[in-house]
């Protein structure tokens, strides 16, 4: 801690001056600061984020897959929310499996449930069960997909 003290007879004008360069030394770094973090943006996921980002790509792809039409948008989603190499990954699958590779499926399921699962290295996986009937026994289908924390970015479905 710096203490200045006024001596008898000695005016206040150096310790303003003082004052006034510590100010000034504190708030120049904070505003440079600012236009660096304008230009190199660095962005921060949470888990949480990264499993919301999930729940709404499976809810948008459900209803967009469900829909007359939504081949568009599925392709749009995809290419939203997963990453290039998924997508590649996807299209293997698709064509070797005759289904659809985010569902695993030929069909659209009724419903969806997404939890949170565990995290590490820089990802996130999330617990996806798709309900495929309804009644006394339904019938459920469940994957795993991971999410790059980094982008927040689906990358891997199993």
């Amino acid at each position: 801690m710096i203490q200045l003290r006024n001596r008898p007879g000695r005016h206040t004008a150096g310790r303003t001056l003082v004052i006034a360069a510590l100010l000034a030394a504190a708030v120049v770094p904070a505003a440079t600061a600012a236009p660096l973090a304008a230009t190199a943006p660095v962005t921060v996921r949470s888990t949480a984020s990264a499993y919301q980002q999930v729940a709404h790509f499976y809810g948008a792809y459900i209803d967009a897959a469900g829909s007359e039409g939504g081949g568009t948008l599925t392709t749009a989603l995809r290419a939203f929310y997963l990453t290039p190499a998924l997508r590649s990954q996807l299209r293997t699958w698709e064509a070797r499996n005759h289904a659809d590779g985010v569902l695993r499926a030929q069909n659209t399921p009724l419903a969806f449930e997404v939890t949170p699962g565990d995290s590490g290295a820089g990802h996130t996986w999330s617990k996806v069960r798709l309900t495929w009937s309804g009644g006394k026994h339904p019938t459920y289908t469940r994957l795993t997909v991971q999410s790059d924390l980094r982008t927040g970015r689906i990358s891997g479905i199993r």
